[in-house]
């Protein structure tokens, strides 16, 4: 007998776990909800989210449901109509209220990457790179009414490498939720596992980005805005402006002589800022208009470098 299963997710990271459940015998998917086609990129006509585009490749028999709220009494009534075993939801982008959290009798299962109850909330390894953490972690809970608060029955702990990126990690720590996600499923329908309570003590959290998040203070350190190189990567991006222009610090590294805050600096081959500690040697930028170049690169077209500085806040 198969457990049916219900999936809520909308963007690329949520085929991870998708594709696993569609492929694995032991589970049936008996309806899947994501997001509303919207507008996005350069096309002006709403674009359907990578779940709906999977599904309609790979299992077009599977119900869809596209609701703009989960508010909506229409859609939690059929959502209950497929009688689901469980849910399973990965980056769905609504927090689901009671009258949907109570369809299957074995509840949510989520893969969050963060070791919960750290970093709960929806920017977890933008939390960790910022504070300089050694490692990071991948967590598969039951949901709960409140976000991310819910019993554990899994972590998965891995080393956080000194120059990780948050999109990259966090896709790594998605394959790794969702290879873990269905052994875990099927030993907590079959009762083997004790979901464990959070400690709320330790529990700490992110929040939505917005774009100015990634706006440089040279007067911060160089290693904070090392972390902000990596943590904001892909978007809002580590950005200041150079002559009246936006510019992206893509990738730099941590010097140590000193200068001026935002203040540009040749060194050898190479560009370095000065920041609030030591100096930032910058490795990778990207000028407006432009694609992403070696920073010594850029450095050769400049002209009159000599007292030119990074914009400051």
């Amino acid at each position: 007998m198969t457990l049916k299963v219900l999936f809520l997710g909308t963007p690329e990271l949520a085929l991870l776990p998708l594709a696993r459940l569609a492929a694995d015998a032991r589970y049936t998917l008996v309806g899947v909800v994501t997001q509303p086609d919207r507008a996005g990129g350069r096309s002006a006509s709403p674009q359907p989210p990578p779940v709906k585009r999977w599904l309609a490749e790979h299992a077009p028999d599977v119900p869809l449901f596209q609701p703009e709220t989960l508010r909506d009494a229409a859609t939690v009534t059929a959502l209950a109509v497929l009688r689901p075993d469980v849910g399973v939801v990965a980056a769905y982008g609504e927090i689901l209220r009671r009258d949907v959290l109570a369809i299957p009798p074995l509840g949510y299962l989520n893969i969050h990457p963060s070791l919960l109850p750290l970093y709960r909330g929806p920017a977890p390894l933008v939390g960790a790179i910022l504070a300089g953490d050694a490692e990071a972690g991948v967590t598969i809970m039951q949901l709960g009414r409140r976000m991310d608060a819910g019993p554990i029955l899994h972590q998965q702990r891995v080393l956080l490498a000194s120059d990780a990126r948050a999109g990259a990690t966090t896709h790594d720590l998605f394959v790794h939720g969702a290879d873990q996600l269905l052994e875990t499923l099927a030993a907590y329908a079959a009762g083997q596992i004790t979901p464990q309570a959070q400690d709320e003590n330790a529990a700490t959290y992110t929040r939505l980005l917005r774009k100015d998040d990634g706006q440089i203070d040279w007067t911060t350190s160089a290693v904070q805005i090392e972390r902000m190189t990596r943590a904001y990567d892909p978007w809002p991006g580590a950005l200041t402006s150079f002559r009246g222009q936006p510019l992206r610090i893509i990738a730099a590294r941590v010097g140590s002589a000193t200068a001026s805050p935002g203040t540009l600096l040749a060194t050898g081959d190479g560009l370095a800022v000065g920041t609030g500690t030591t100096l930032l040697e910058l490795l990778e930028i990207q000028p407006a208009g432009r694609r992403a170049i070696d920073a010594a690169a850029w450095r050769r077209g400049l002209r009159d470098l000599e007292g030119a500085t990074l914009g400051t806040r």
